[in-house]
């Protein structure tokens, strides 16, 4: 493991270990055992596929099989495999713990996978999910739902606060959701190639100067139970 004293976490789309060119993503990832965090909307199959495409359930089911196999989410590994539930629309996620025992259950007994822990996620009135809501147009709705059910008590643990995200290129962002709509760490512009890139510091300590940027969607992250 390159760096035993940091979390590194990959948030991961488990269709891509099918990609072309990623046949030994798996076994990188263990390797440096790397925490996975994995998308999967659903345990049902008629679910992820409306949401994600004809397929992507039966993808995801075969990559999860593939992340057991290699140790993920087998206890006593040390390789950490959590799972990550949205909803289908334009509502906030259900209580985090009873929905982890159901996917839990339903994994394990349809399947056979084991997982670690199961995180409910908001979606982020960002990319895709904004301009589905302003086809519909349901964006202010949907707006007005995140800030009325605001919760102080979520803000302690968002990511922002401890958790820095990495991009392709190596350039810093305070969130996941910051670093799809191009607000680096070090930076006033959107998609600025001069924001700070993790070859350019040493310590995550020297982050703590900049000011996390925050927007409408951060409304997301402290919307009931919180997402982070």
């Amino acid at each position: 493991r390159l760096r035993p004293d940091i979390d590194i976490i990959d948030r991961c789309n488990l269709t891509v270990v099918h990609e072309p060119g990623q046949e030994d993503l798996i076994e990188f990832l263990k390797e440096h055992k790397v925490h996975v965090i994995a998308s999967l909307p659903c345990y049902s199959s008629a679910n992820v596929n409306q949401q994600r495409g004809s397929g992507v359930f039966d993808r995801s089911i075969s990559a999860l099989l593939a992340l057991n196999e290699a140790g993920y989410g087998v206890e006593g590994s040390g390789l950490v495999l959590d799972l990550v539930y949205n909803p289908l629309g334009a509502f906030l996620p259900p209580p985090q713990e009873a929905l982890e025992d159901k996917y839990h259950s339903e994994l394990q007994e349809n399947f056979g996978i084991t997982f670690n822990n199961l995180y409910t996620m908001t979606n982020m009135p960002v990319k895709r999910f904004a301009d589905f809501l302003h086809r519909r147009s349901e964006l202010s709705s949907y707006m007005e739902l995140l800030v009325r059910n605001f919760n102080l008590d979520t803000v302690d643990n968002l990511m922002c606060r401890n958790t820095v995200s990495v991009g392709w290129d190596g350039k810093i962002y305070d969130c996941d959701f910051n670093n799809q709509l191009g607000f680096a760490v070090g930076s006033e512009k959107v998609f600025d190639e001069n924001a700070k890139n993790v070859e350019d510091v040493k310590s995550l300590d020297e982050l703590i100067e900049d000011s996390i940027k925050f927007d409408n969607h951060c409304y997301g992250c402290t919307a009931g139970m919180g997402s982070s």
